[in-house]
């Protein structure tokens, strides 16, 4: 099965599992209407004050979001001509400071993979984050060692090669590439914006094995990751049961060799001055995911044709697991000083995943994962679509659905603006603001529908009102 294939299966059984949660006895539980706010107080004359409908509420609602959100001026990535963006262009975005001011990370979700709107606004906010607040590192939703890679020669090559060596290919796109080109030219000052990655899956080859100075030992790496990857979309567990020591066997050899080629590496990747390190980790992850990872992704192949999921949530929750330990290496031995920004889809950032009823993703993922001490310093922002279209991870297009009477993406549209920022973080329920408090309908991909309650899912939100399709680069 190829890559394309699976992702538009995978895509097929969301909505496949949602139309069944919708249909098969948790419609209440999953659409949630917006619950009616009681008022017991008596006035001095014992007579009690009617409560509101769900009219009145949701209007209360919406006057309190006109009152309370705040409005980008922008999503456009700023132009980085010397050495510096004038801070007098992040003016919209300086509401920001006082929320962040204490956190190491800051989490940058997304509903989907495919809007050309959220590359863009998650650029501009980076730069204002890495120039304005000091958030030096950029942690991607991809493979540890492809950023890097990518990370190592950056100062060697293209902005858009660099684009395309480090993140998976849903963000290969002419809006993402401006982060990029602005990630390049940092290199050059004293505060460079340093590229990482978490993910623990396979993203093709990482190296070319060239620093090795062994030809046979860097052509059998190569055919072992190009092996792995068809094992991992194949459904023959005793075949690769039986492949599974001599590809485990490369790796190791391989491994073995970063202390002997420490001047090679470093030659190779003169701009990751932690390349032993990554390296090692690298191929300790590869050496999991053979050991690991494979047979369970085999054993999802095998039953998803039976209709079957189980074994595909297993993948999930141990590629998010995987995750969420490399995250957490980053923070602690390899950037112990410095503060993150976190690029990922929502769904691995919300910080209760497993309450989101109406996700075909409704697991214990990283967010969910992530160490007390690290929630209270992180603020997670969810992004949202109230129109549009959007693609998926097969570059398919879909029309976002309107947004539900009630749901997050109605009452933040109320601004009737653009970009709406909400800060949920730091509120008090109290009648202009419980719809946050309670269980609220949003779309995920623009056309799944979840319910969840958004206090308990992310720190703020960010909606944009019309979104397209990237403009991708092949």
């Amino acid at each position: 099965m190829t890559k394309g294939k699976r992702n538009k299966m995978l895509l097929s059984l969301s909505i496949a599992l949602t139309s069944f949660i919708a249909f098969n006895g948790n419609a209440n539980a999953a659409v949630a209407a917006p619950k009616i706010a009681e008022q017991t107080s008596l006035e001095q004359g014992s007579e009690v004050k009617q409560a509101r409908t769900s009219n009145e509420a949701l209007q209360d609602w919406k006057n309190w979001v006109n009152d309370h959100a705040y409005s980008l001026n922008s999503i456009q990535p700023e132009s980085f001509e010397s050495t510096k963006i004038a801070s007098s262009k992040f003016e919209d975005l300086e509401m920001l400071k006082p929320l962040l001011h204490d956190k190491r990370i800051v989490f940058l979700g997304e509903s989907s993979h495919g809007v050309a709107e959220f590359s863009l606004a998650k650029t501009r906010i980076i730069q204002f984050l890495h120039q304005e607040m000091g958030y030096n590192v950029l942690a991607f939703e991809s493979g540890m060692g492809n950023v890097m890679n990518a990370q190592g020669k950056i100062d060697k090559q293209s902005a858009q090669q660099t684009m395309k060596d480090g993140i998976f290919g849903v963000w290969w796109s002419k809006e993402t590439l401006p982060l990029f080109e602005y990630t390049k030219k940092t290199q050059s000052t004293e505060q460079p914006l340093m590229l990482a990655g978490f993910d623990i899956q396979q993203q093709g080859a990482f190296t070319d094995g060239g620093w090795l100075e062994n030809n046979q030992l860097a052509k059998q790496f190569s055919e072992v990751e190009n092996q792995l990857v068809d094992w991992t979309y194949s459904k023959d567990l005793k075949g690769y049961q039986k492949a599974k020591p001599s590809i485990i066997d490369v790796y190791k050899q391989v491994k073995s060799q970063i202390p002997l080629k420490e001047k090679e590496l470093k030659a190779a990747y003169p701009s990751e001055p932690h390349i032993t390190k990554l390296m090692e980790r690298t191929l300790t992850d590869r050496i999991r995911l053979a050991e690991e990872y494979v047979e369970l992704s085999i054993q999802s192949n095998i039953d998803i044709e039976q209709n079957k999921y189980d074994s595909f949530f297993k993948t999930m929750e141990w590629r998010d697991q995987g995750m969420l330990e490399n995250l957490l290496w980053l923070a602690e031995e390899i950037y112990p000083t410095e503060k993150f920004i976190v690029w990922a889809h929502n769904d691995h950032i919300r910080k209760a995943q497993s309450e989101v009823m109406g996700s075909p993703y409704a697991l214990n993922l990283m967010g969910e994962r992530l160490p007390d001490i690290y929630k209270k310093y992180s603020y997670v922002l969810g992004l949202y679509m109230a129109s549009g279209e959007n693609a998926s991870n097969a570059r398919e297009t879909w029309s976002v659905l309107p947004p539900v009477k009630g749901s997050t993406e109605d009452i933040l549209s109320s601004m009737k603006k653009p970009y709406t920022f909400i800060d949920l973080r730091n509120r008090q329920n109290e009648r202009g603001n419980s719809w946050m408090f309670e269980p609220r309908i949003s779309y995920s991909w623009g056309v799944m529908q979840e319910s969840f309650v958004p206090r308990d899912q992310f720190d703020g939100i960010l909606l944009i009102d019309k979104v397209r399709v990237p403009n991708y680069i092949e």
